[in-house]
Parts: C-alpha cells; structure tokens; sequence
C-alpha cells in the first residue's frame, strides 16, 4: 500500500513527531511505501510530493512546524478541485491518505471521504477547540509558552506599576487563555466565550492596585466587550472564510488607561506560541496519534480521526470532530472568576 501524508493549517509543535511515528511504524509493521504531500491540501490539488520514507523522518521529533509545509488551500473552494486529488491521487499510485489538521483541515477530509477518497484523519489545533478529543497536541506548548511569558512579566509590573496584557491565540475558545492564565496568576481572564463589561475589568484592576500590586490581564484574540465586535488586522477572509483576528490587547490598553489612569501595555504573544520545540507531553500525544493513525488505515477504517480519550487512543468519525467547536464551558469560567481582582 502506498500512504499520502499532508499537513494543513497553521503550523503547531508536534506535526513532525506524528509523521514520524506514521512513517516509522506504517514501513516497519507493515511494509508501507510513503509520499509526502507539500503544503497541505495544495499538495495533492497540485501533484506537489516530497520523498517519505524513514530516512526522511529521522531526527524530527523536536523539531516545531511541519517538513510537509502546510497551507490554508480550501480544495473545495477550487472548480473541479475534488477531481483533480483523486485523479492526482490515482496517478501517484496513493491508495490511502494521512490528514494532519484542525476544523478546516478535517473538514476537506470528511467531504473527500463522502466522494470515495480513503482518508484518516489526526486533529491538530493550538487552540483545543477541536471536539470529540479531550486534548490536541500544540496546546501544551502553546500553554506552556504563554504561562512562561505571564511569570516574566509579573515582576516588570509590579516594578513599573502598569497594567501588563497578554494577548493569546485563541479565534473562538478561549482554553489557552483559561490554562496558562490560570497557571500564570494572571488577575483577569478574557476569552470569547464570554463578553467582557469593561467597567467591569477595570474595578478588578483597581482592586490589584490597592493591594500593592500590579494586575495581569490575559486575553484571547477573538474575546470581546459587551458593546463592541472583534479585533481585526483585515477584513479580508480566507480560503475557509476566516478573518484575520487581532489588536484586542491594545484595544483593551487604551480603554483601560482612558478609564483608570494607569499605564497599560500589551505583550501580543502571536505565533511564538505556535513556533520552536514542542514540550514532552506534546511529542507523546503526536506520536501516539501518529502510531494510531496507521493502525486505522491498516484496518481501513475510513473516515475516522484518532483522538484522546482519558488515557486511551480512539477512533472517531471525522464529522464528530468538525460539526462544531470544544469551547470553554461556563462553569469553569465562573469557577477562574473567583480568582480575578
């Protein structure tokens, strides 16, 4: 059998520890020949191949980001584009796919899946935000990154006496925020799920002060006030019809000051949380991922995606993971709250 490999998306820690552990475990167990698709679902749109095999896979572990590439292509934006993977496919000698990706990413596998295309799928999203798996590798380091950051700047402002945010990743969910704010003792959580009052925010901020310290506010990219919309950089969408969120950091820095006098600055932490080594615990889960993925495409079992459940690997129609979103529930809101001021 010969396998395709592709990542989609944005980039995340842990990609190249799941196609290592496909690659190694699809030639050694099963005897597998493997391509390796460039630049997400463009790679097989377009016939862009790079050579898999283990030589190719050796010392990748932990590294970040993808040896594939990766690319936010939408093939089912494309005239013809379902036509053109499978013919490309068929004259590839590709019997089989590994899909490496989030909600977008996915959500081409399953429709490709619906025309016949034997696909498994592997979530992967910074943002957690993918359902029917309790955790998706690049969360941890996106996490850990963020938390890093928050220590760092306790101290500089609480030297300072300024209002330090931190602005995080997180479109629709807000668990990067909740986790590393949480760990980090960060004095106001903001996330999408829950619309902001800013007078609001701003008495948890003067509470800090008058207990001699400094507040830390952390808030995701697509959180937003109860009388306002989200942050854009452009309103311009993608191919999977996104807009590019960002600036609620400085937004949140310039209501802030207006209202209490105090300096604000804002730390956007962007694609460092994405970026460089993936933890420990990213690299288990992606090569876990990667060695079940494998063992599903030895079963044919289409149409599925692996996925962590408690302690265990299991396999889930790939429709469960992309009809909608994981979002950070109310009670664990209510329950951070406690925390803030």
């Amino acid at each position: 059998m010969r396998v395709g490999v592709l990542t989609g998306g944005g980039d995340c820690p842990g990609l190249n520890a799941v196609i290592r552990a496909v690659v190694r475990k699809g030639v050694q167990r099963y005897g597998y020949e493997f391509v390796g698709f460039r630049d997400g679902w463009r790679g097989p749109l377009e016939g862009l191949t790079r050579e898999l095999d283990v030589k190719a896979v050796r010392g990748i572990l932990p590294r970040g980001g993808t040896i594939l590439g990766s690319s936010r292509t939408n093939p089912i934006k494309v005239e013809g584009g379902v036509e053109r993977i499978k013919a490309n496919l068929a004259e590839l000698g590709v019997d089989a796919l590994v899909a490496i990706g989030g909600e977008d990413t996915l959500g081409v596998a399953t429709k490709l899946t619906e025309e016949g295309v034997h696909v498994v799928g592997v979530p992967k999203t910074i943002d957690n935000d993918l359902n029917a798996t309790d955790y998706t590798f690049g969360f941890d380091t996106a996490v850990t990154i963020a938390t890093e950051a928050i220590d760092r700047l306790h101290t500089t402002a609480e030297s300072h006496h300024r209002v330090l945010i931190v602005e995080v990743m997180g479109r629709h969910a807000g668990w990067i925020a909740m986790h590393s704010g949480m760990a980090g003792g960060a004095n106001v959580i903001l996330i999408p799920e829950e619309k902001f009052d800013l007078d609001q925010v701003c008495a948890w901020i003067e509470s800090r002060f008058k207990s001699e310290y400094a507040p830390i506010v952390v808030v995701s990219e697509g959180a937003t006030p109860t009388d306002g919309a989200e942050a854009l950089v452009s309103h311009e969408l993608d191919a999977f019809g996104h807009v590019r969120l960002g600036g609620i950091g400085e937004a949140l820095a310039k209501e802030i000051e207006k209202r209490t006098g105090k300096e604000a600055r804002t730390t956007v932490l962007g694609h460092v949380q994405r970026g460089g080594t993936p933890t420990p615990r990213d690299r288990w889960l992606a090569t876990r991922f990667g060695l079940h993925a494998i063992d599903a495409v030895h079963d044919g079992d289409w149409g599925k995606m692996v996925a962590l459940n408690g302690v265990d690997i299991v396999r889930v129609p790939l429709s469960a993971a992309t009809t909608e979103l994981k979002t950070v529930p109310k009670s664990l809101y209510e329950e951070a709250k406690v925390l803030f001021g």
